[in-house]
């Protein structure tokens, strides 16, 4: 099986009142450099055969404080098919602002049929991001994980992915700033191991579970 640590960006000063989107130039700010500081120390002993990051500085400082933490490892890599959805014409404005537009209500109940002015469709998003953690699965290997930073919506479209959830029910997931969700992928189906985790023990991850036949544990396991 190959483990996939998922990994949102630290606060930034836009995190919240405004969509950022592609806006360059967003940094994150002291609270975020002390989450991403905070989640690198906690998962500084899980082996990672690469860290991988959406090109957007908010993520390239997180996944560089994850990389700064360990003694040796992969270098971090950027990959732009994990960067934020192109919001387009929504990028930079106040969400107060956004959710009196019409797309507003699509993009809450039925976001596969939602595009962004100027910009991708949600659906668009998640196939990109997909398909690049398709070909980084095959590139890691079996029995060896690996790490992506990333942006919310992105995180969300994947993890929708690997419960067989409709794109449609993604908005039912959330991933708060600089907290960890894990994916064990198998040959028959992906198991999710955690989801908008901010705290806690993170020994299970340094050696997965053995074998990768897909079997479920029946009556949920030990």
């Amino acid at each position: 099986m190959t483990t996939l640590l998922l990994v949102r960006h630290g606060l930034t000063p836009l995190t919240g009142p405004v969509l950022a989107g592609w806006t360059p130039d967003v940094h994150l700010d002291e609270r975020g450099r002390a989450q991403a500081a905070a989640l690198a120390e906690r998962i500084a002993g899980v082996p990672l055969r690469a860290i991988v990051s959406s090109p957007l500085e908010r993520c390239t400082e997180t996944a560089g404080a994850v990389a700064a933490a360990r003694t040796s490892g992969p270098e971090p890599l950027t990959d732009e098919r994990f960067g934020e959805v192109r919001y387009g014409e929504w990028t930079g404005r106040r969400l107060d602002e956004l959710v009196k537009e019409p797309l507003w209500k699509v993009v809450q109940a039925h976001p596969s049929a939602a595009t962004f002015p100027g910009g991708e469709s949600l659906a668009e998003a998640q196939h990109r991001a997909l398909a690049a953690v398709r070909e980084w699965n095959a590139r890691i290997g079996p029995d060896a994980a690996y790490l992506v930073c990333s942006h919310g919506d992105i995180i969300k479209a994947i993890v929708a992915d690997a419960l067989g959830l409709h794109l449609d029910q993604f908005q039912r997931i959330t991933v708060g700033p600089a907290s960890l969700t894990v994916i064990s992928y198998t040959e028959l189906r992906p198991f999710l191991l955690r989801l908008n985790d901010a705290g806690g023990d993170v020994t299970d991850l340094v050696a997965p579970p053995a074998g990768d036949d897909g079997d479920a544990p029946v009556g949920g396991g030990a």
